[in-house]
């Protein structure tokens, strides 16, 4: 579950990666096609779930009269990951007969410990999807070669604990490293949809774990704030970020009894207007409408004007206190009532918070 590290690397387009399930997975090739014939295929091609074939260069190989061993260096491409880089590295070795194929975990792969996530407590942090292809390739090998596919496969990933503590691991009970990920092989460069699967798990852990109120912050500062007031566990913080709308449509479905939501003005007030993606380049700050918004609480036409021609709503929320008319707390109960309606009748409540960039409490509602 990476969090985003790296910056772009160029302003032209944006180059795609492979996931740590897709290095794993041609790591294992290579590693049990060296078991099984003495040779290491280099570059090692595989095929991904929708058909894609890409090749991999082995960065490591090794072969005993037990095991083989491969390592991939995985490119993230464009994407701002911080497994970019890192070595997967693929052991596999005989098993007992009748025992089919096996995971485990070596250094630098994480171990589940809490209920929630896709993959049972106790085994590795291997995700089905990449279980899966790593599987095929097994059973492939092992028919070509009329032999039982009973293989145990141990994944590594070189300073695998240290990176996992740059992503939401910790929080979701995965200790000691990090997860292999992926559901296509492919990494989409700054897309959303792995940091909004890290939500749908976090959230499931939650429920598994009997948690009742979740925190759904915007960053740091909203969230030490908001860590203030309640005595969260870390398993009901979520990394919601700008996802607010990721968030409270899965709750939609998997509810949770209460939520607090806490951000800064800004990016509430985008929620208030109904953005569900508080990103600052994918919504924007209504000033007309907040101008309109301090008319409508005793604003006179000279704030109003000064608030529709502000630069940003840091200034816009000057002019109103300067006037001293609340705009914060008229914003958490429109943001509060933006987000049940999301929620549809979902039985979950909603706590709206908005913090200052100096973490001070500006509003509270619900």
């Amino acid at each position: 579950m990476a969090k985003a590290e790296r910056k772009q690397k160029n302003t032209g387009k944006l180059r795609k990666g492979w996931t740590t399930g897709a290095c794993a997975t041609a790591a294992t090739k290579a590693a049990l096609s060296a078991l099984l014939s003495g040779e290491f295929p280099d570059p090692v091609t595989i095929s991904l779930p929708k058909g894609q074939t890409p090749a991999f260069a082995l960065a490591f190989e090794k072969i005993t009269a037990n095991y083989a061993s491969a390592a991939i260096v995985k490119d993230a491409g464009d994407d701002p990951d911080v497994t970019h880089l890192a070595l997967i590295e693929a052991k596999v070795e005989h098993a007992p007969k009748g025992s089919g194929i096996t995971f485990r975990a070596g250094t630098g792969v994480g171990t589940v410990t809490l209920p929630g996530l896709p993959v049972a407590v106790g085994e590795p942090a291997i995700n089905p999807v990449p279980r899966a292809m790593m599987s095929g390739v097994v059973t492939a090998l092992c028919k070509t070669h009329n032999i039982a596919p009973d293989i145990t496969i141990t994944i590594a990933v070189r300073d695998g604990e240290k990176l996992a503590a740059k992503t939401w691991n910790p929080r979701l009970g995965i200790i000691g490293g990090l997860s292999i990920l992926g559901t296509t092989g492919i990494v989409n460069p700054f897309s959303c949809s792995a940091w909004i699967s890290s939500i749908h798990r976090g959230i499931d852990v939650s429920r598994a774990t009997a948690i009742t109120h979740v925190l759904g912050a915007t960053g740091s500062t909203s969230q030490s704030a908001a860590e203030k007031l309640y005595d969260f566990p870390d398993t009901a913080i979520l990394d919601m970020g700008d996802f607010v709308g990721g968030v409270l449509k899965y709750l939609r479905k998997n509810p949770i009894a209460k939520i607090t939501l806490a951000g800064g003005f800004a990016k509430f007030t985008k929620l208030a207007c109904g953005a569900m993606d508080l990103h600052s380049g994918r919504s924007q700050v209504d000033m007309d409408w907040l101008a309109h918004s301090a008319n409508s609480l005793g604003g006179d036409a000279t704030l109003a004007a000064d608030i529709s021609s502000a630069n940003t709503a840091m200034q816009a929320l000057e002019l109103a206190r300067s006037a001293n008319i609340n705009l914060p707390q008229f914003i958490a109960k429109k943001a509060q009532k933006q987000a049940l309606a999301i929620l549809r009748g979902a039985p979950v409540s909603v706590e709206v918070i908005i913090v200052s960039r100096t973490g001070e409490i500006l509003a509270r509602h619900g």
